[in-house]
């Protein structure tokens, strides 16, 4: 039997591929229609227009195949409010090396974004920070060497 793994993401997450997908779809009849009129110019082996209008609409068609995978296999996990750090978290850390602080929202691979403080939970420090409380000092082992951080606040 072959193994399903599925794709950890937040409601959040869940939602924003949801409204990629309607987006590319409403797009999709623009595409087709480009694509349509560049063939009717003739010549199919010197017609740039038809190429990038086809080139276009595979990409398109790539995307939403590969976005509806994501949901297909999506599990969205809902963050029940406990004190422990989960998918769905805002959690204040300090590092230990110069005092400084961040805030991170812990969220799925394909969520994550750390211009937005969106912290993957598969990431070295996310997989330091789960299951952890407010209070707890982790050490984080990255590929630049290892570093201490402690929680100090879970919503």
């Amino acid at each position: 039997m072959r193994k399903i793994y599925y794709q950890k993401m937040t409601p959040t997450g869940y939602q924003q591929i949801k409204d990629q997908i309607a987006a590319l779809q409403k797009e999709r009849p623009t595409r087709i229609a480009r694509l349509k009129a560049a063939r009717a110019l003739g010549d199919l082996s010197e017609n740039t227009e038809y190429s990038t209008a086809k080139r276009e609409l595979r990409h398109l068609e790539s995307r939403l195949r590969y976005l509806n995978k994501q949901i297909t296999y999506a599990q969205v996990i809902k963050n029940d409010q406990s004190d422990q750090i989960d998918l769905g978290s805002t959690v204040t850390i300090e590092f230990d090396d110069d005092h400084s602080q961040a805030t991170y929202i812990v969220v799925g691979k394909h969520e994550a974004d750390l211009a937005q403080n969106k912290l993957a939970f598969d990431s070295p420090l996310g997989q330091a920070l789960m299951g952890q409380s407010a209070g707890s000092t982790v050490a984080v082992q990255s590929p630049n060497g290892s570093y201490n951080v402690t929680i100090k606040k879970v919503k």
